[in-house]
């Protein structure tokens, strides 16, 4: 099967979008991964799909599934490359978008200066709705929240560390480091992903305060591996410190891949996301049937 796709790039993090608009592709597990394999397919950290409106007062569905072929509920900086993608394709006029995903709608805008500002909607802090199992669990009192404990057992040891948990459309754990630049990512990250405590496996970040207006951060994502950047996961961090007392309620985020702010004014507020989104090319594909 040959098809046509745009890879984009928002902070970094780097997407094949696909255009399900006029007929779907079916494609399977397997081929989305092909899709997103560095090696023998195009490369990325996530396949985007636009899809027609589902429902009155939606103008498009978006599909997201990671690098190995999961589909997931949200992706922030993905997000941002679908409004751009939208609207450089003649899919759309309108600078602001209403889009349906699997985690409920979002409203992506593209702002004067290129940039794109997504409206994540409310942080969800709910155990059940993260989901987080805390059976057996006592959190530690932080600010105005908790961090819960989690046993990892490493290589050769066992180690405590304590997260802070919650949804912006998928889980999140979240981590206060000293300094991210030699955090255990690559050690810590799957062993929080995979953890019990998490029936729907987690996005682990990992946040170094620099003041209460800037942080650094890292995300080990699920299904993914650790990538450049992470939009939902740059949301999730910034709540966590807000809720934790550590942050102020507009926050510049850093990552390995470019700066993303964020923006939260508490209880029931939608989280405000504003960063880059980027084309980088367009091509033609062909997808092996047997997979």
């Amino acid at each position: 099967m040959r098809i046509s796709f745009t890879k984009m790039q928002g902070a970094g993090n780097d997407f094949v979008v696909l255009d399900e608009t006029r007929q779907r592709l079916g494609l399977s597990p397997a081929q989305y991964r092909f899709l997103a394999d560095r090696h023998f397919g195009v490369g990325a950290d996530q396949i985007l799909t636009v899809r027609p409106s589902p429902a009155p007062g939606i103008d498009f569905e978006y599909v997201i599934h990671n690098a190995d072929g999961s589909e997931v509920e949200q992706c922030g900086n993905g997000a941002r490359c679908f409004a751009r993608f939208v609207r450089d394709q003649g899919l759309t006029t309108q600078d602001a978008i209403r889009v349906q995903t699997k985690a409920g709608v979002i409203e992506p805008r593209l702002m004067p200066d290129g940039r794109v500002t997504v409206n994540m909607g409310a942080p969800v802090f709910e155990l059940a709705e993260i989901p987080f199992n805390a059976a057996g669990l006592t959190p530690q009192a932080a600010g105005s929240w908790q961090k819960w404990p989690l046993a990892l057992v490493e290589p050769a040891q066992e180690a405590i560390v304590y997260v802070a948990v919650v949804s912006m459309g998928n889980p999140h754990a979240v981590q206060v480091v000293d300094e991210v630049d030699t955090a255990p990512v690559l050690l810590q990250g799957p062993l929080i992903e995979n953890h019990p405590s998490f029936p729907k496996r987690v996005n682990a970040g990992f946040m170094q305060v620099v003041d209460r207006r800037h942080i650094r951060l890292r995300v080990f994502e699920r299904g993914t591996g650790e990538t450049l950047a992470c939009g939902s996961g740059a949301c999730a961090a910034v709540v966590a410190g807000i809720r934790l007392g550590l942050l102020d309620d507009k926050v510049d985020v850093q990552t390995r891949g470019g700066t993303l702010t964020i923006s939260w004014a508490g209880l029931a507020s939608p989280v405000m996301m504003t960063g880059p989104a980027t084309t980088v090319f367009h091509g033609e594909i062909d997808l092996p049937d047997y997979l």
